[in-house]
């Protein structure tokens, strides 16, 4: 195990971390809110002490890098990085217990979006700035960020496929370009500029600058934090819309915007994924819509809440403008169903993925058809081109992980007394990295009335769940840490 190596990268994390709490800082100095400038300012100099003392004692570290120095290097910086990341809630006493702070920072980092606050509206704007911030930088990791901006040459492209593939999203991580920097670049670049482009939008319908700059970092990461209690309800259907809008198009696989650009658009258009992904939102919108109708004024606002919901779930963003626990049993299925699809791979879209959920409908297929033809060879393939077997078996090992951990996380929460349905939507919630769930910890409620244990547990699953389960699971294996 090369840990200087690890310990290098890690040090590099967290000194791009001390750097973007600046502009929180700086927002917090400006409207003279101390308690929030003591925050950012110790959290800061902790910080960057933390990323010194990491390069000084790995300034050595060789050049060896392979899959599993990425997979714990991934799993153990997004905990650090966490860890530090919320001590400007704890020390300005905004979010004065340590576990509640870990878990909101958590839920931001992973673009969960499920909160302890009962009042969002009582931060500081440097907080709120922050928390928001962090579901655009968790939303396409920020170890792509870090490679990104790092060094190109043949030295880097060591491990930068390692950390690539651990960080992203999806059943698997390719190359838009020959370099796996340059693919960092291409990918931080689209999303910077969608993500401008959103804000636009939301100026162009008069939402406060602040708000939209806030509430377009909730949306590019597909996370979902407010920086109004009610959430989004408060603002025009016209900006509703736009979220609506820009919520769906972050759920997309970032390689359709790159052809796109490419001008390959018949591949965008054959793109299998992509179509089962709108499939499924078109789909969901008729339904609920169909469910749901006499509950509003006119056909055009059911249109509307559906089609937000819809969005919001499906891109596990977690938006609000409505209290859908109170929509009916059959739409609330829906939902659920749809915070387990999640949106496409290689989206900033958290969920079991619609790309994972194909291609297991494919693989269940291929199986009853070798059973009525066991003479005749059967392939599983995607957008054209045979998947490999591995491929296949990773996903049913995902699969049984995913079950395992959601059972298990379940029992454990339990233990509060909450309903069944709190709990279970809880733990979907967090471990899709959805944000609100249903009854108790429903659009209206918050996560604030768990034990300190079962918010332990939702922040593992909240991890996991962002990074596709096995970083972590590496992480807790003995072993990983053995000697060979």
């Amino acid at each position: 195990m090369n840990y200087r190596m690890m310990g290098k990268f890690i040090s590099r994390i967290l000194l791009v971390e001390a750097v973007f709490m600046l502009p929180a800082l700086l927002i917090s100095l400006y409207r003279n809110e101390r308690n929030s400038v003591y925050g950012f300012c110790s959290a800061i100099v902790i910080t960057l002490a933390a990323a010194v003392i990491l390069a000084v004692l790995c300034r050595r570290a060789k050049k060896g890098f392979y899959a599993r120095e990425g997979l714990v290097c991934v799993g153990a910086s997004w905990i650090v990085m966490s860890l530090l990341g919320c001590l400007p809630f704890y020390f300005s006493g905004e979010i004065p217990h340590f576990v509640d702070a870990l878990f909101e920072t958590v839920s931001g980092f992973t673009t969960t979006g499920a909160s302890i606050l009962s009042n969002v509206e009582g931060l500081s704007k440097g907080n709120l700035y922050w928390r928001s911030f962090t579901h655009w930088l968790g939303g396409m990791g920020v170890l792509v960020f870090v490679l990104a901006l790092g060094r190109g040459g043949n030295q880097s492209d060591g491990y930068t496929m390692h950390l690539l593939r651990a960080e992203s999203p999806g059943p698997k991580v390719g190359k838009l370009v020959p370099k796996m920097k340059d693919t960092a670049t291409i990918l931080y670049i689209l999303y910077l500029f969608l993500t401008v482009l959103n804000v636009i939008f939301l100026l162009i319908g008069r939402m406060p600058v602040f708000d939209a700059i806030c509430t377009a970092f909730g949306t590019a990461g597909t996370g979902g934090f407010g920086v109004r209690n009610d959430s989004i309800a408060g603002y025009s259907p016209y900006l509703q819309n736009v979220c609506t809008v820009f919520m769906l198009l972050f759920g997309v696989n970032f390689a359709c915007y790159y052809m796109l650009f490419m001008k390959q658009i018949k591949n965008v258009f054959k793109d299998e994924e992509l179509r089962f992904y709108l499939a499924v939102v078109a789909g969901s919108i008729v339904l609920i819509t169909w469910n749901i109708r006499g509950m509003y004024d006119s056909l055009g606002e059911t249109v509307r809440y559906a089609a937000f919901q819809v969005a919001s779930i499906v891109t596990t963003t977690g938006f609000a403008t409505t209290d859908f626990d109170l929509w009916p049993s059959f739409s609330k299925a829906i939902l659920l169903g749809l915070m387990v699809i999640g949106a496409c791979a290689g989206s900033t879209g958290g969920g079991f993925k619609c790309g994972r959920a194909l291609l297991m409908l494919k693989s269940l297929r291929r199986n009853v058809r070798q059973i009525l033809h066991p003479q005749k060879v059967q392939v599983v393939r995607m957008d054209h081109q045979m998947v490999q077997e591995r491929v296949l078996d990773n996903i049913n090992a995902y699969l049984a992980a995913y079950v395992l951990i959601v059972i298990c996380s379940f029992i454990v929460i339990s233990v509060d007394g909450f309903s069944t349905m709190t709990n279970f939507s809880a733990v979907l919630a967090c471990f899709n990295n959805i944000g609100p769930g249903l009854e108790a910890v429903g659009p209206t409620c918050n996560f604030g009335g768990y034990s300190v244990l079962s918010k332990v547990i939702l922040i593992i699953d909240m991890l996991a769940g962002r990074l596709e389960i096995f970083p972590i699971l590496i992480l807790l294996s003995k072993s990983t840490w053995t000697r060979r």
